[in-house]
């Protein structure tokens, strides 16, 4: 009988064999960084490295990206398009796993739209990624903020598998109707998860910070399927496999759970069950720590806040949170980036927090938006503390690192938005946007040149239309005939 060959631990990639301790991913959004390198067309059809073939999404993409790792933490312009070739970080750190049958690894995400897996809301967490490790437990953890990506660990397994092919290309039928097959390509699955801006942070692991890890995203009730062996192949040490077998079922935990791992990093897991906004507790843990936040910023908003002040969606023993504020726009090479979020090429779906204290230059990778309640009835007379993100777990790395912060302060740099609700701070770009982005803010409606949308589909929410930026005159909108949708893909809302 063959002995089976010991495989090396899985660690996070700067490239195709440039093993590193960390890595950091920003994609931009379409907005900003169009496409691929200096905007060019991907060219639709091409297969893609991890199945299915590069995708025409009608409302916009964009695989640029920048990157920084342990080894070079100061962030540079990315070549090529992130996740779809073997020299990428993101790519390479993948490939590994997936094209390498053996490996053991777990996959999460709130956002799979039936492939393999429903999609779920609250009390479900936030949170998006996987853990992939070797016999002895030693590997690393992706922490993603893509929906639908990645969805399966290894190209043995297909995201469908437990669905059955229909003799039509690229079909399967689902309780008796054709669907299009998923992939795990960035480019070529289902959602258009490239139009918006995304993140993604791996973190090299030991047998002990991998289980610190999985009890952090059993905290924080991560949607994941430990049946499916497309999001699961559990194996290695027996306290590892433990701990993955409680993953997927749901948490009554009102607990924050943290711990400082070997590279120093720490993780904080929010529970589902702790009514409290994420970024403010996220301060409060951090002993106060003075926060700008960049992430999902759409309804129910929860503005800018003032050090010292505790919400009124709050729990004893947190203690007090700093400054939180919201980021609105940053830039890269003197290309402003909006940081809105909404279902349009200008929006952004990453969750990243940064020290305002240039003393402690610490970062923040998270899997929560800053959405919900300060307050009970802060955006609606029925809203609750258990609103929106509020009522979601989720996972945090905090990373020290003098360079990368300095890095991500100059890339997020740029308006901020208001208190509690005040305008005055809010930027031109929020007060462009239509009223029922912004009602809560005050902004006037502008008139502008209506986008042409896509048809929603049953798996697909209707886009919401953002304004464009006001013209320094007044503009008068133009009748536009609406643009012939595509027959691919209508991207799914994001969360």
């Amino acid at each position: 009988m063959a002995t089976k060959t010991k495989l090396p631990a899985p660690t996070p990639m700067a490239g195709l064999k440039q093993p590193v301790d960390w890595m950091f991913a920003y994609k931009f959004n379409d907005g900003s960084f169009p496409g691929w390198d200096d905007g060019e067309t991907p060219k639709y059809g091409t297969p893609g490295i991890f199945g299915g073939t590069t995708d025409d999404y009608p409302e916009g993409l964009s695989q640029q990206y920048v990157f920084a790792t342990s080894d070079n933490p100061t962030l540079v312009k990315g070549k090529g398009p992130i996740g779809a070739t073997f020299t990428d970080p993101l790519g390479a750190t993948f490939a590994q796993v997936y094209n390498c049958p053996g490996y053991y690894y777990v996959l999460w995400n709130d956002q799979f739209y039936g492939n393999p897996i429903d999609t779920k809301g609250a009390p479900a967490g936030h949170s998006k990624g996987m853990a992939a490790w070797n016999d002895d437990g030693e590997g690393f953890v992706l922490q993603v903020s893509t929906p639908s990506w990645p969805a399966s660990g290894c190209h043995t397994f297909s995201r469908n598998s437990k669905k059955t092919i229909d003799a039509v290309k690229n079909k399967v039928k689902v309780k008796g109707k054709l669907v299009e097959l998923d992939y795990n390509t960035l480019g070529c699955i289902d959602d258009d998860d490239v139009e918006v801006a995304q993140h993604f942070f791996c973190l090299k692991l030991t047998k002990a910070d991998l289980a610190n890890v999985l009890k952090g995203l059993i905290n924080a009730n991560v949607v994941t399927d430990t049946s499916q062996e497309a999001i699961c192949n559990n194996g290695g040490p027996a306290d590892i496999q433990s701990l993955v077998k409680q993953m997927g079922k749901e948490s009554k935990s009102k607990t924050i759970f943290s711990a400082t791992l070997s590279s120093g990093v720490q993780i904080i897991s929010k529970p589902s069950s702790l009514p409290v906004p994420p970024w403010q507790m996220i301060s409060a843990q951090l002993e106060g720590l003075s926060l700008r936040v960049v992430s999902w910023w759409a309804t129910p908003k929860i503005y800018s806040t003032k050090a010292g002040e505790l919400p009124g969606c709050w729990a004893a023993g947190l203690g007090t949170p700093g400054d939180v504020d919201i980021a609105l726009t940053g830039s890269w090479a003197g290309v402003t980036i909006d940081l809105l979020g909404d279902n349009a090429k200008n929006s952004n779906h990453a969750k990243i927090g940064i020290s305002k204290d240039t003393a402690k230059p610490i970062c923040i990778f998270g899997d929560e938006n800053q959405q919900g309640a300060i307050r009970p009835k802060a955006d609606s007379a029925t809203q609750t503390c258990s609103s929106s993100q509020n009522g979601r777990g989720g996972t945090f790395y905090v990373l020290k690192n003098a360079s990368l912060f300095k890095s991500l302060t100059k890339l997020f740099a740029g308006r901020t938005a208001g208190i509690d609700g005040d305008s005055t701070d809010l930027t031109g770009i929020e007060k462009s946007a239509k009223a029922s982005t912004v009602a809560k803010a005050g902004a006037k409606k502008v008139a502008s040149k209506p986008k042409a949308v896509a048809k929603p589909t049953k798996k697909s929410a209707p886009k919401k239309v953002i304004a464009k930026k006001a013209a320094p005159k007044k503009v008068t909108p133009k009748k536009v005939a609406p643009k012939k949708a595509a027959p691919k893909k209508a991207a799914k809302k994001k969360a």
